[in-house]
């Protein structure tokens, strides 16, 4: 997804005279017409959904001057650099700053030139800048996503010292109530999560979920926890959430955990679920884990697209048996 254009304290940069601090008063529409000319042939609805959210707010007054005071002090994406040549702006690169227990992240976003200005060395320089603005901010970290299939983008991020943590692919799926019966062994069956299955769940969403890109995709763990009192919570903020589990029935011990799916509505058009099994393809976890997702598209009819984020080559094809089409898959990369 894109990430909202900014602004900073103007800064002389005596290398690149065409780069300044960006100006939300003035720049934010130009540069969300900027980021869909990079990147249309690959937005998808959320893409574009933010990027009329940036041209709404750049014709909000209230916003700009709310903006242009806040930068460096929130949460929000307020801080950017752009090249601007003949009174045009060709080139963006964002930073959107994160805590994560008490340390300072930045995640540079954005990173878009002109189509007839590549190869110019812009975007390196503008990755550059926003890179030299973190550190003087003591970031602790710098991180960024890329496309796997943008190779110069890839090679450039690598030249600057960023180096590959994780590869994950967002798939997407319709709910429908009228999806046949999944097919295959009989045995596999579909139940609520039981709280004894809660060690091995937790290990598994430990494995797919890790704890690095916490800070951006936060995972509560502790509030999946069985108990009363999560329960309670639940019951008191009025949440709906649901977790499913596939199991192996066993005669005399117990059912045998295959795979587990959980559901928190988020309210947007895209509704985000958290699949887990175990390390390895072997035939019954893919088969567990196609059934969990088919179970899962009917029993959420009623809700918005299904998306579902799994590190880049796993369960691919227990994911695409389930109805799921991959969006697309990003290269997390940390300096």
């Amino acid at each position: 997804m894109w990430r909202m254009a900014s602004i900073t304290i103007p800064v002389q940069n005596k290398d690149h005279p065409h780069v300044r601090s960006m100006n939300v008063l003035r720049d934010l529409p130009v540069v969300a017409d900027l980021i869909e000319l990079c990147f249309s042939s690959t937005m998808d609805n959320d893409g574009q959904r933010y990027v009329n959210d940036m041209r709404r707010a750049g014709r909000d007054d209230g916003f700009l001057h709310w903006a242009n005071h806040m930068a460096e002090t929130t949460s929000l994406p307020l801080t950017g650099y752009v090249w601007e040549e003949n009174h045009k702006i060709i080139g963006n690169a964002s930073l959107i700053p994160f805590r994560d227990r008490g340390k300072r992240i930045y995640l540079i976003a954005n990173v878009a030139t002109h189509p007839d200005h590549r190869r110019r060395g812009i975007a390196r320089a503008l990755t550059q800048r926003v890179m030299d603005h973190a550190r003087k901010k003591n970031a602790t970290a710098l991180w960024l996503h890329v496309r796997d299939d943008n190779p110069g983008a890839i090679k450039l991020y690598q030249d600057l010292g960023f180096q590959e943590v994780a590869r994950r692919t967002t798939w997407q799926a319709n709910p429908d109530s009228h999806l046949p019966q999944p097919w295959g062994d009989a045995d596999v069956q579909i139940v609520p999560r039981h709280p004894r299955f809660w060690p091995l769940q937790q290990d598994w969403l430990r494995r797919l979920y890790p704890e690095d890109l916490n800070w951006y995709a936060p995972m509560n763990l502790r509030i999946l926890r069985p108990g009363f009192w999560n329960w309670f919570y639940w019951l008191f903020m009025d949440f709906d959430l649901k977790q499913w589990a596939a199991v192996s029935p066993r005669s005399g011990a117990g059912d045998e955990l295959l795979a587990t799916l959980i559901w928190m509505p988020r309210g947007g058009r895209s509704e985000s679920i958290y699949a887990a099994t175990r390390d390895g393809e072997e035939g019954t976890s893919m088969q567990a884990l196609t059934k969990l997702l088919l179970h899962t598209r009917r029993a959420l009819s009623n809700h918005a697209t299904l998306s579902l984020e799994y590190p880049a080559g796993e369960m691919t094809e227990a994911i695409a048996t389930a109805g799921f089409k991959p969006r697309r898959t990003l290269i997390w990369m940390k300096a």
